[in-house]
C-alpha cells in the first residue's frame, strides 16, 4: 500500500514518453518518495477523469507533450507546490500564474544539454574532416581522393565558434578543450573573464562569423535571437565554412541560408530547420553539402533515462528539506530557452 504520509504526485505528458523516462528501477525510486500512479499519465487537463487527481496532486511530474499549466490549471489543484519537469525548456510549459503562486519549477535541461553537445563535438569532429561531402562522393564515385584534395581538410589549429554559452553551448565548450581548437563565443550575457575560463575568446558576432571554420549555434530562441543569422550575417562565414545548428531553426533565415547552401559556398550540418520538418521539395535534402538529422542531437531512446533521474534526484532533495538542485527562475526565461 502506498504510504499515506508520502506527497500526492501525477504524471502530465505524452504517455509514449513514460516507460523511457522512468524505467522500472527509476520507478520503485520515485514511488518510494511519492505516492503515485504507475499507470496514469494525464494528457489533456480538461478531462473530467482528471479532476479528482489534480486536485489531490502536490506535484506535477511534466514530460514532452504535457499541457499548458495556466491559472485554470491550478485553481484545479489547489496544492500543487512544485513542477519537475523530465524535460528541456519550461519556456510553453508554464504560464505566469505559476510563478505568481511561487510553485517550484524544476527543469531536466542539463542533463537534455549532454547528448546535443556531445552531437554537437561529433558533428564538429566529422566537417573538419569534411568527412560529410567526401562521403556522398565515396559512395558515388566509389574511388579516394587525390592526395592534393586534401588542402584544408583536418581538425588542427580549426577555427570553432560558438554562438550561445546556454547550457549545450557550455557543455560543448568543456569538451572542446581537449582538442587543438582555436574556440570563439559570442554571447552578449558573458563577461570577458567568464568566456575566458569557459575556454573560449570572446568575440562580437560578426567578428565571429568572419574568423570562424565551423560555427556552432546554442543561443536560445527567444524574441532577440530570431532569425539573428540573416542574410547579411550568413555571408560573413568563410567560403567554405560549416554552419552546425542543434538550437532552433527560427535563429537562422531559411530563404538565406537555402540560397547559401545550393550555391555550394558553404556547408552545414541541421538537426533542426524552418519549418520543421522541411517540404518534402526542399532542395536540401539531395544537397552532398548539408548533413540533415531529424531532430536527434537531445535526448533519445537509453539517454531519456537521465531525465528521468534527474526528477527522482530532484524529489530526493525535497524529501531532505533541501532545495532543488535544476530549480528554474521566472527571470531566467527571458534570456534562456
Amino acid at each position: 500500500m502506498p504510504n499515506p504520509l508520502l506527497p500526492s504526485a501525477l504524471f502530465a505528458m505524452d504517455p509514449v514518453h513514460l516507460p523511457e523516462l522512468f524505467p522500472p528501477v527509476l520507478m520503485s525510486r520515485l514511488r518510494e518518495l511519492v505516492r503515485i500512479d504507475p499507470e496514469y499519465v494525464v494528457h489533456d487537463f480538461a478531462d473530467p477523469a482528471a479532476a479528482q487527481a489534480l486536485g489531490e496532486a502536490e506535484v506535477l511530474i511534466t514530460g514532452w507533450g504535457c499541457p499548458h499549466i495556466d491559472a485554470d490549471v491550478l485553481d484545479a489543484a489547489p496544492r500543487l507546490r512544485a513542477v519537475l519537469h523530465a524535460a528541456g525548456s519550461v519556456r510553453r510549459l508554464v504560464g505566469e500564474a505559476v510563478w505568481e503562486r511561487r510553485i517550484v519549477v524544476s527543469s531536466a535541461v542539463h542533463a537534455n544539454a549532454l547528448p546535443v553537445a556531445e552531437y554537437t563535438l561529433a558533428a564538429i569532429l566529422l566537417a573538419g574532416k569534411d568527412a560529410f561531402r567526401l562521403r556522398e562522393r565515396f559512395r558515388a564515385e566509389g574511388v579516394y581522393p587525390a592526395p592534393g584534395e586534401y588542402a584544408g581538410i583536418g581538425n588542427a589549429g580549426r577555427r570553432i565558434g560558438v554562438i550561445g554559452a546556454s547550457r549545450v553551448g557550455r557543455r560543448l565548450l568543456e569538451l572542446l578543450r581537449p582538442f587543438d581548437f582555436q574556440v570563439s563565443l559570442y554571447d552578449p550575457y558573458v563577461e570577458d573573464a567568464e568566456a575566458a575560463r569557459l575556454g573560449a575568446a570572446p568575440m562580437p558576432l560578426e567578428e565571429l562569423l568572419c574568423g570562424a571554420d565551423i560555427v556552432s549555434v546554442h543561443a536560445p530562441d527567444i524574441p532577440e535571437t530570431y532569425r539573428m543569422l540573416d542574410r547579411q550575417r550568413l555571408a560573413l562565414i568563410p567560403d567554405g565554412g560549416v554552419l552546425i545548428n542543434t538550437s532552433r531553426g527560427a535563429l537562422v533565415d531559411p530563404d538565406a541560408l537555402t540560397e547559401e547552401l545550393v550555391s555550394g559556398r558553404i556547408s552545414a550540418v541541421l538537426d533542426v530547420t524552418e519549418p520543421e520538418p522541411l517540404p518534402t521539395a526542399s532542395p536540401l535534402y539531395g544537397l552532398p553539402n548539408v548533413f540533415l538529422t531529424p531532430h536527434i542531437a537531445g535526448s533519445l531512446g537509453n539517454e531519456l533515462a537521465r531525465l528521468g533521474g534527474t526528477v527522482v534526484s530532484e524529489l530526493e532533495r525535497i524529501a531532505a528539506g533541501s532545495s532543488p538542485a535544476h530549480a528554474i527562475g521566472r527571470a531566467e526565461l527571458a534570456i534562456s530557452a
